[in-house]
């Protein structure tokens, strides 16, 4: 949490979900700091998220977990994932068990989360949140 600069109290930290070598995911956080956004940066790939929290994003994103998979890594045909009729939990099952299945970056920020995938996304993000103009 840091405290708002305009004096409404305290604000959420935002986070980022990323993979280091990932260039979307340098360039979305070269854009926060160059927005002046201070954030917290996860490594997905060394710290996954649990389930639980896997689910939350997707709620907070107002997507499905089909939405947030990662179609091109080999897991997603061995684990047959490709199936139209699996269900979202065993959507989510996967990538938490399987967190390179996650589609990269996702920002955080309280209660709101979007897939910044194209890295222009975060802009628009940073503006409905109202921490950029």
């Amino acid at each position: 949490m840091i405290t708002d600069p305009k004096g409404n109290g305290v604000v959420p930290t935002l986070t980022i979900y990323q993979k280091p070598t990932c260039s979307t995911c340098r360039d979305v956080m070269m854009r926060l700091r160059e927005a002046g956004v201070e954030f917290d940066a996860i490594n997905y790939v060394t710290h996954p998220p649990s389930r639980t929290k896997l689910a939350e994003l997707v709620r907070k994103m107002g997507i499905t977990p089909r939405d947030l998979l990662r179609t091109k890594e080999p897991e997603y045909r061995q684990l047959g994932l490709d199936d139209p009729a699996l269900q979202g939990e065993k959507i989510l099952d996967a990538m938490a068990e399987h967190p390179i299945l996650i589609q990269r970056p996702i920002i955080e920020f309280g209660r709101r989360a979007v897939l910044a995938r194209p890295a222009e996304r975060v802009s628009e993000a940073l503006r409905a949140w109202g921490l950029a103009e």
